[in-house]
């Protein structure tokens, strides 16, 4: 799929130009971490129904806490209205004040990510989150980030892969500490092939070296870091590949 940068900026501002009052301004403290985050609730919320759950997680440029900037366009297409109306769900967007990924090469000079401190912290909002909301349902809560957001989904998927139904990985630095945590879950992975800034091959690796039959890769043959979500942000494909997966089935 090619993509000009007319189109690139075009979907971008469109996406941009979406207010953001829907997403309720939230902190969470616990003794060592003060972490920002924006809350979406369902379209309409009934205490009788059961509502997937999604976090979504900033790219490195986002860093702060201002509890703003972290609604990059991945985040706002919960926003759309043919989204939040069709798929109803919860959906926290938190922000990082440093690096939630790391970088290093591993020994086969594959860049590898490792989490920051703060990203433990998530968890512990799940469980408030699912303590305040007892709707929300704890088969589906799906993992989404793009970038060193990617990275760190990827990280949290393998601290506690119990928890989590799905994962859509968008050009990240991959994570192989838990490759056999991660055997059975369902996992799509993104990337364009001209990423230099993430290498495409991090990618590559990972899937094959997971043996899961659950696994989707999805390559982009002429996109590079900054355009590969272009193609994921005025359809729903990614909501309608998670809101069929669950833990448990």
């Amino acid at each position: 799929m090619k993509v000009d940068s007319l189109t690139f900026v075009n979907t971008r501002k469109e996406l941009t130009g979406l207010t953001t009052e829907r997403f309720q301004k939230k902190i969470f403290k616990n003794q060592t971490t003060e972490l920002p985050y924006r809350l979406l609730l369902p379209h309409h919320l009934n205490t009788e129904k059961k509502y997937p759950l999604v976090i979504t997680f900033h790219n490195s440029t986002r860093v702060g806490n201002d509890n703003e900037s972290q609604l990059e366009p991945l985040a706002r297409i919960w926003l759309r209205d043919s989204v939040y109306k069709q798929y109803e769900c919860f959906v926290i967007a938190p922000q990082f004040k440093e690096r939630s990924s790391n970088y290093i090469n591993n020994s086969n000079g594959v860049l590898v990510s490792k989490p920051s401190k703060d990203v433990a912290a998530v968890l512990e909002l799940i469980k408030n989150m699912e303590h305040e909301y007892p709707n929300i349902d704890k088969n589906r809560i799906y993992l989404v980030g793009y970038s060193m957001g990617a990275s760190t989904a990827q990280n949290l998927m393998n601290m506690a892969p119990e928890k989590f139904a799905a994962i859509v990985s968008v050009a990240a630095v991959p994570d192989f500490s838990g490759l056999n945590k991660m055997s059975n879950k369902n996992i799509w992975l993104i990337h364009g092939a001209q990423d230099t800034d993430n290498p495409y091959e991090g990618s590559e690796v990972l899937y094959k070296s997971l043996n899961n039959k659950k696994l989707l890769f999805t390559t982009y043959t002429n996109l590079d870091h900054n355009n590969i979500t272009i193609p994921l942000l005025f359809n729903d494909s990614i909501p309608k590949w998670l809101f069929g997966k669950r833990n448990n089935p």
